[in-house]
């Protein structure tokens, strides 16, 4: 029995599921999610409580047991309060811009980096253009977009320079010695 998947869920004030059609609705003070109900699963809804549940004992079903309680959790406290990530821009003439529902990127390229922020994802650009802050409701999307930008100009190890998570300790290597 999964130590996660058997926790109950309760719902905090302000938020309510419901189960129909084989999925799961969380609807929130900030938004709505819905997730889909994966084969031996069963979720039930009791005086604000929601239990996740095996039907079957196969492979799949013990796998998506865990699973699918933690999805539901990260639904609930993302219809709530909602997840952020925090990145940072360094790099000499390296900044950033946002216009509208589109992120113009200077990052040591010959050209601009643009990409296109998806529905749902909340973008902000502080005033020293080198910090950025992903915001939603979706915590994998949320993750996904943040690890996209992240991706157009990774930190390289030998200067520092890149996009990198706000935490993120990047270990520097030292460069060529002369002989």
């Amino acid at each position: 029995m999964s130590r996660i998947g058997k926790k109950p869920l309760p719902l905090p004030k302000g938020v309510e599921a419901t189960i129909s059609d084989g999925q799961v609705t969380v609807k929130g003070p900030k938004g709505e999610l819905a997730q889909p109900i994966p084969a031996g699963i069963e979720v039930t809804l009791d005086n604000g409580v929601l239990t996740v549940a095996r039907k079957a004992e196969d492979k799949q079903a013990r796998a998506s047991h865990g699973t699918m309680r933690a999805l539901l959790n990260n639904m609930v406290q993302g219809v709530l309060s909602g997840y952020a990530k925090e990145l940072e821009i360094q790099g000499v003439g390296y900044r950033a811009s946002i216009s509208g529902k589109t992120l113009n990127m200077s990052v040591g390229f010959s050209h601009p980096v643009i990409y296109e922020v998806p529905e749902g994802i909340k973008l902000t650009v502080a005033e020293d253009a080198v910090h950025l802050k992903v915001e939603g409701i979706d915590k994998q999307l949320v993750g996904q977009v943040a690890a996209r930008i992240r991706g157009f100009c990774p930190p390289e190890p030998y200067k520092g320079k890149g996009i990198r998570y706000k935490d993120e300790h990047v270990r520097r290597k030292a460069g060529k010695t002369v002989a």
